[in-house]
């Protein structure tokens, strides 16, 4: 990757510490994994990328999924992309939120890690913030082929069947 990708983790919960050795390090991973599968971001003139992540909690996403979106409950990610004016050289990408309560209990339903779901809600929080969208069955279908190959590439199992094979069908 010839751009640089500037990250921000900020962990607002410390419950999510409990499940990772290193919570910058692995985003780092997740999210350079995430832009190498979209090439056409390279083609801009930015010479740097920059992306947030929160790790917080139910009650502060509860608060800006209500002001910024109209729902009054939590969820498991937010994300708010960053609108210009940018610097000529550094694009901020935007916001990922997390919140804990609501990834533990998915989680534990789905019967996967927190780690696991965790990576799955990052690249789907940053594929939001590069204009990827699933309001449409085909708008779904390529974002979901795009999460699929990109966990498949980082070692982690297909989250819409928890099938590795059905992953690697895929790829």
């Amino acid at each position: 990757m010839s751009q640089k990708l500037e990250i921000d983790c900020m962990i607002a919960c410390p419950d999510w510490r409990a499940h990772f050795d290193n919570l910058e390090m692995h985003h780092r991973r997740v999210l350079e994994a995430g832009v190498e599968a979209v090439p056409d971001l390279w083609e801009s003139p930015a010479r740097a990328w920059e992306v947030s992540v929160v790790m917080t909690d139910d009650a502060a996403v509860q608060t800006l999924n209500r002001d910024h979106l109209g729902k009054d409950k939590p969820t498991n990610v937010l994300s708010f992309p960053q609108s210009g004016p940018y610097a000529p050289d550094c694009r901020p990408l935007g916001d990922i939120i997390l919140a804990y309560q609501t990834v533990e209990r998915e989680a534990g339903e789905q019967r996967k890690s927190i780690e696991a779901h965790t990576t799955h809600l990052t690249l789907h929080g940053l594929f939001h913030l590069l204009g990827f969208d699933h309001q449409t069955d085909d708008e779904a279908h390529r974002m979901e082929t795009l999460e699929r190959q990109v966990l498949l590439k980082l070692g982690y199992d297909d989250p819409y069947t928890n099938d590795r094979h059905q992953l690697a069908e895929i790829a």
